[in-house]
């Protein structure tokens, strides 16, 4: 059993029935009263974000969490199947553990996070920037440039939709944040 000075980015507890990620922490020691830890913490389920303080030396329950790095091949009817890159063992995954499902492209090495204890997946962790190409958006006007703020939507090889500047054109090739599904830039192929 961990305390709140065992607390560290990315640990993952036992809080309120739920396994929950801790994002950030902070000790605080108030010139009147007793120490405590604010926290920001992540569902790992859900991915809901939540503030909570515990007081100094607050015991709290660790959980062990492994990830294991996989690779995607495909998706049928009963979900997406990954495959194992050290043993070759394939699982299927639900969709509702994958964040940006849309984004997954074959043959995609991704990260799954399984729980140490009970063997079961949590989530599935897309790499941080994956290159995708424009199969379709509306042409570029002429003087359009990258200074501009303005965005539009482009359709990517994998069906997915997201909003690129106004000077990406169809068949362009483009580096995409999968965190927030945004555009990062253009690149060469």
């Amino acid at each position: 059993m961990a305390t709140t000075a065992d607390i560290r980015n990315g640990m993952c507890i036992d809080f309120k029935n739920g396994l929950y990620s801790i994002i950030e922490f902070q000790h605080v020691k108030p010139g009147k009263g007793p120490a405590f830890v604010r926290t920001k913490l992540k569902n790992i389920s859900t991915g809901k974000v939540i503030d909570n303080t515990f007081s100094a030396g607050h015991k709290i329950n660790e959980q062990r969490v492994e990830r294991r790095d996989y690779q995607f091949l495909y998706k049928d009817d009963m979900g997406y199947v990954f495959m194992n890159n050290e043993n070759y063992e394939q699982v299927t995954i639900e969709e509702k553990l994958i964040e940006n499902h849309d984004l997954l492209k074959d043959g995609l090495k991704c990260e799954v996070v399984y729980h140490a204890d009970t063997e079961t997946p949590l989530l599935v962790d897309l790499p941080m920037y994956i290159e995708f190409e424009i199969t379709y958006t509306e042409p570029g006007v002429r003087g359009d440039t990258s200074s501009t703020n303005s965005l539009k939507q482009a359709t990517i090889d994998t069906g997915a939709t997201i909003m690129v500047p106004l000077f990406v054109n169809t068949e362009d090739w483009i580096k995409v944040d999968t965190r927030d599904r945004s555009y990062v830039e253009r690149v060469k192929k």
